[in-house]
C-alpha cells in the first residue's frame, strides 16, 4: 500500500531513535523523504505539526503525524507489510523489546557515552536536554559512573549474544526483525560516538558479526526537503485517519472526547486534541494549528499518559 503523500521522516543524523526508523525504512525498501531538524530546540516548523511534542523522530504522511518509534513502527508495518518486521511471528515479544532497548538499555548507553565525552558536551546541548528531561543532565556524574555503565552495557550485550548463539544470524530466526532493529539502536549509538566499541564486543563474536551485517545495510532517503516544505505539505493535505472506537477502553474514552497526551518518562509536554481513533496500542487526536491546519497526531499507549480534559475540569485525574 503506497500513500499519495510522501513518507517524511523528521530527524537528525545523530539520533539513535531516528536510526531505528531509518533502518526499518531500508529493510522495507520504502522510498522516503528526509527533513533534517535541529538537534536542540527551537524547531519552529515541526512544533505546529506535533502540538509541542519534541522527541525525535517524527513521521509525517500528509496531515497524519506519528510520534514515538513504537507508533511509527506500527504504521510502517501496516502500510508496508512486506517484508515484515515479524518474519517468525513473536509480534508481542518483538514489540515489547522496545521497553528494554528504549528505556534501561538506552539510559545506560546515554550515561556511558556522555560520561565518556563529558568535557566536550556543549552547554547549549546540556541546557536543552535538561529542559527535555525536567531534571539535571549531569555529565560529571555520568563520568563518575563510567565503570558501572560499562558493566551494565556488557550485560546487555551478553543478552544479545545469547540470542544469537548456535549459528543464528538474526535474533528471531533467519531474517532480520524488529528485535534486531531495537537491539541494534544502542550499539549504533556507541559506535558513532566512542572509539572502543570493538573492544567491548571482543568477547561476543556472534554479536560482532551481527552488528557488522546491520551496519552494512544502506539506508538513504530519496530526497531531502526543508521543514517549511513539510509543514506546507501538511497544511495542504487532509488527515486520513479512520474514526475507530475501542469498546474495551478501560476508561471509557471514545472518539470526540477532548484529551491531552504526553510521555510518562521525559519530554512531558501535553498535546491537546479530540480523539479520532484509539485502541490498546494507539491513540490519535485531531488538532488545529494556524500554520499546519487540521492534523491528526498519533501516539502509542505504552509509555504515554492520557488525560481527559473534561474530567480534569471536574478535578478528576
Amino acid at each position: 500500500m503506497s500513500p499519495d503523500y510522501p513518507v517524511i521522516l523528521h530527524h537528525f543524523p545523530q539520533s539513535p531513535f531516528s536510526e531505528k526508523i531509518r533502518l526499518i525504512l531500508a529493510l522495507k525498501n520504502v522510498t522516503w523523504t528526509s527533513v533534517l531538524i535541529s538537534r536542540i530546540m527551537p524547531r519552529p516548523d515541526l512544533m505546529p505539526l506535533t502540538g509541542g511534542y519534541r522527541r525525535t523522530p517524527v513521521l509525517q504522511i500528509g496531515a497524519d503525524i506519528y510520534c514515538d518509534t513504537q507508533c511509527i513502527v506500527r504504521e510502517l508495518e501496516r502500510r508496508y507489510p512486506q517484508p515484515t518486521l515479524f518474519p517468525s511471528g513473536y509480534y508481542g515479544l518483538a514489540a515489547a523489546t522496545a521497553m528494554w532497548t528504549d528505556r534501561p538499555f538506552f539510559q545506560n548507553t546515554v550515561n556511558l557515552i556522555f560520561g565518556s565525552v563529558a568535557d566536550n558536551v556543549p552547554q547549549e546541548f546540556i541546557d536543552d536536554r535538561e529542559k527535555l528531561r525536567g531534571a539535571k543532565f549531569d555529565v560529571a556524574a555520568m563520568r563518575e559512573a563510567i565503570p558501572q555503565m560499562r558493566d551494565q552495557f556488557r550485560a546487555h550485550l551478553q543478552w544479545i549474544e545469547a540470542q544469537l548463539r548456535n549459528g543464528h544470524s538474526w535474533m528471531c530466526g533467519d531474517r532480520a526483525s524488529l528485535c534486531d532493529v531495537n537491539a541494534y539502536m544502542n550499539i549504533w549509538y556507541v559506535r558513532t560516538n566512542l572509539p572502543d566499541l570493538d573492544k567491548m564486543l571482543f568477547e561476543f563474536p556472534a554479536t560482532r558479526s551481527w552488528e557488522a551485517r546491520i551496519r552494512a545495510m544502506e539506508h538513504k532517503p530519496c530526497k531531502e526537503i526543508s521543514p517549511a516544505s513539510a509543514l506546507e505539505i501538511a497544511a495542504n493535505a487532509a488527515p486520513r485517519t479512520t474514526v475507530l472506537a475501542d469498546p474495551y477502553d478501560p476508561n471509557h474514552r471514545k472518539p470526540g472526547d477532548q484529551v491531552e497526551v504526553m510521555p510518562d518518562d521525559y519530554g512531558k509536554i501535553k498535546v491537546s486534541g479530540e480523539i479520532v481513533s484509539l485502541s490498546s496500542q494507539h491513540i490519535a487526536i485531531r488538532r488545529h494549528d494556524p500554520r499546519a491546519g487540521e492534523v491528526v497526531v498519533h501516539f502509542p499507549r505504552a509509555g504515554f499518559l492520557v488525560f481527559d480534559q473534561s474530567r480534569q475540569a471536574e478535578g478528576v485525574a
